[in-house]
């Protein structure tokens, strides 16, 4: 998920409020039209739909049936992405360098303490996270460390 650094706090408990109360989807909008969320946020969309179009939504294609099609939910101050699981890797370097691009925030939803990421003089910066030994980021990729007992 991308957002407005301006919109969310920079705390993780408060973060993950806020990301909740968001993820309630109760805008009164469509949720798949990037005329609804900010300048930056509709930016990074734009250069987003170039690797993984959307689903759903003005920008879509009814013909495109790949495995890149993504599902895209744009509020006001986020965009939720839901990539195939097949393309992770690539879909995780890619909404990383293009938040970074844009100027703005990432959280890694796909796991279950993800980081958060702002903006901060140009690069993405993780915020304070207590279990941050779960996820190693290098070089834009990351390297989950499986919890023994967790299968997916």
């Amino acid at each position: 998920m991308v957002f407005r650094k301006e919109a969310a706090p920079s705390n993780k408990s408060e973060f993950m409020n806020w990301y909740n109360k968001q993820t309630e989807w109760t805008e009164g909008h469509s949720y798949d039209d990037p005329a609804n969320t900010s300048n930056d946020l509709r930016n990074w969309f734009m250069d987003m739909i170039k690797t993984f179009p959307p689903l759903n939504g003005p920008y879509s294609n009814e013909n495109d049936e790949s495995n890149y099609q993504t599902d895209y939910s744009i509020g006001k101050d986020v965009i939720y992405a839901a990539f195939s699981w097949s393309l992770a890797e690539l879909a995780y370097k890619t909404t990383m360098k293009l938040a970074e691009r844009h100027g703005v925030g990432f959280f890694d939803v796909s796991t279950d303490d993800g980081d958060i990421y702002f903006p901060q003089n140009g690069k993405l910066v993780p915020i304070s996270n207590p279990d941050r030994n779960k996820t190693k980021v290098e070089n834009g990729s990351r390297q989950l460390k499986k919890t023994w007992w967790k299968f997916w």
